[in-house]
């Protein structure tokens, strides 16, 4: 039970919390902030990511959930995929036409963020070049009610060693540059820098035998 006094438990993903990975994608789609009065179009981060990862990967998908024994509402999730490049090529033949048949490409002089979100659903995923050597990447997002009481820890803790146990070398992932305080988290588990973007910070972890929790710092 964290700080809150609300019990708070991981369980592994179901179809029946889909919707709930959206609701929290937006909810935190602000580089951890709610980005609801960014978009005309509530569904547009998870399409991308979000809900790809759930449905192609399900085994590398937890939620965490109010309630004894995670019955309640969902308030955060961690998803990943054990390759990014297959995943690049599963989203662009298998997830992406339909959205892209869904949402036709904006006008160049669109700057919103939902014309922003549909050029990313036309360009789709690519891969990086270090995905050789840190294959996975990963997605996790909390509700504030559900931040530093240790639960992003854990779900990051069962992540990853689900990807030690499928023999996965490294995992990377994204986070933008002026979300600090998940910059830290992500250092204090053990991340290290792979790439700077404009708009922010790419970090890897290569995976081992040992626990995370030996890693952190």
């Amino acid at each position: 039970m964290g700080a809150t006094g609300r019990e708070m438990h991981i369980r592994p993903y179901e179809p029946a919390d889909l919707d709930d990975l959206y609701r929290i994608c937006l909810l935190t789609g602000d580089e951890g902030a709610d980005a609801s009065d960014q978009f005309d179009d509530p569904n547009l981060l998870g399409h991308f990511w979000a809900a790809p990862y759930a449905v192609h990967e399900p085994d590398l998908a937890w939620v965490l959930a109010d309630g004894p024994g995670g019955g309640g509402g969902v308030v955060g999730y961690v998803l990943g995929t054990r390759d990014s490049v297959a995943f690049a090529g599963w989203m662009d033949s298998q997830w992406l036409p339909a959205l892209r048949r869904q949402y036709p490409l904006p006008p160049a002089g669109d700057r919103s963020r939902d014309a922003a979100m549909i050029r990313m659903i036309h360009r789709g995923y690519t891969a990086p070049q270090f995905a050789d050597d840190y294959p996975a990447h990963l997605h996790i997002d909390l509700l504030p009610a559900a931040q530093r009481h240790g639960h992003g820890r854990e779900l990051m803790t069962t992540l990853l060693e689900r990807l030690r146990t499928l023999r996965v070398p490294g995992v990377h992932l994204g986070v933008g540059r002026g979300n600090t305080g998940a910059i830290a988290f992500y250092q204090r588990l053990g991340f290290q820098l792979l790439h700077e973007h404009p708009w922010g910070l790419e970090l890897g972890l290569r995976l081992g035998p040992a626990g995370p929790t030996e890693q952190a710092r």
